[in-house]
């Protein structure tokens, strides 16, 4: 029988709510702006991206960091107002801000006859 691996890996992965939004931050240094993917598909975030490995091959003592394609995902726990949704990579950090939707209240129009 024959096992196949995936190399796909997942960085860290916080995730915190406030009273009106959560937040989701991911460690993964060395990376542009540009080379993220983020979607939202009802209640589940994906992040995905490829951190290309910038070294030749060499013999390594340790090797701990990882390289190629990544992904994250994260089930959110109450609905999000998506078209509020707000991200920034900052220092080795992508953070996420998801505003949580606030209830809407629906008037009734009064029929006349």
């Amino acid at each position: 029988m024959m096992t196949i691996k995936s190399h796909v890996w997942q960085p860290p992965t916080d995730v915190y709510d406030t009273d009106n939004e959560i937040i989701v931050r991911v460690e993964i240094a060395g990376m542009n702006d540009t080379d993220f993917a983020i979607h939202l598909d009802q209640n589940v975030l994906v992040i995905s991206g490829l951190r290309p490995d910038t070294t030749k091959r060499k013999a390594f003592q340790q090797m701990e960091i990882r390289f190629g394609e990544f992904v994250s995902q994260v089930e959110l726990p109450v609905p999000i107002d998506t078209g509020k949704v707000e991200a920034r990579y900052s220092n080795g950090f992508l953070y996420i801000s998801l505003p949580k939707a606030q209830p809407r209240h629906i008037n009734i129009i009064a029929k006349t006859e």
